[in-house]
């Protein structure tokens, strides 16, 4: 999984959600808050989503979108987690999960794109990125942000998805086995400590 760096998730639309985090100094650091954190965000990260297509130029327009899709993902991944916490960076206030669903479609709808399947000899057949049908770099984007998002939501990940509750983290994360609480190790080792601390702050209970 994703270190507080921003090490590559292998779901790509945990890249996307995964830019509101934590800073390292008990706030919250957001990777596109500002133009030029996400045109370098999308310079790192965007062929993830595009494969080898040419990515738009971030102006002001294409910078709202994408904060607004992020919104609605973070939105639903909410949903997704509940009746379990959503990630405290956000959790009071959430985009409506009908007004995110909208938006998210209303995304993916902006390149309609073709299957496309792969099978090569001695292979079992895969399912290849799809083919987009538009020449439109800004759309093809968004589209494809969008659907990351979408093929998440859709697919048996998002049972095990989480939202991590150790001190000062607001990272959503995969469950990789049956215990697991956290995001990480070092969230694991945070959360220990801090459940240590309370117990020694308030004592042991009082008896009769």
């Amino acid at each position: 999984m994703a270190n507080e760096g921003g090490t590559r998730q292998r779901w790509p639309a945990l890249d996307l959600v995964g830019t509101i985090r934590h800073d390292g100094d008990g706030g919250v650091l957001d990777d596109l808050a500002e133009a030029d954190d996400a045109a370098a965000w999308l310079a790192e990260h965007g062929t993830r989503f595009t494969g080898p297509a040419e990515l738009p130029a971030l102006d002001a327009d294409l910078h709202t979108e994408m904060l607004e899709l992020r919104r609605a993902a973070r939105a639903l991944f909410a949903r997704a987690v509940s009746p379990g916490p959503a990630s405290r960076a956000d959790a009071h206030r959430l985009m409506p999960a009908d007004r995110a669903l909208e938006r998210l479609n209303a995304a993916a709808a902006l390149d309609p794109v073709a299957p496309q399947l792969g099978w090569d000899a001695g292979e079992s057949p895969a399912r290849m990125r799809p083919l987009s049908s538009t020449g439109d770099a800004r759309a093809r984007l968004l589209a494809a942000l969008a659907r990351a998002v979408i093929e998440f939501l859709a697919g048996p990940e998002r049972e095990q998805l989480r939202a991590c509750q150790a001190p000062r983290c607001v990272r959503y994360f995969v469950k990789s086995h049956g215990r697991q609480e956290w995001c990480k190790t070092s969230c694991g080792n945070r959360a220990r400590v801090a459940r240590h601390y309370d117990r020694q702050r308030t004592g042991p209970a009082p008896q009769g």
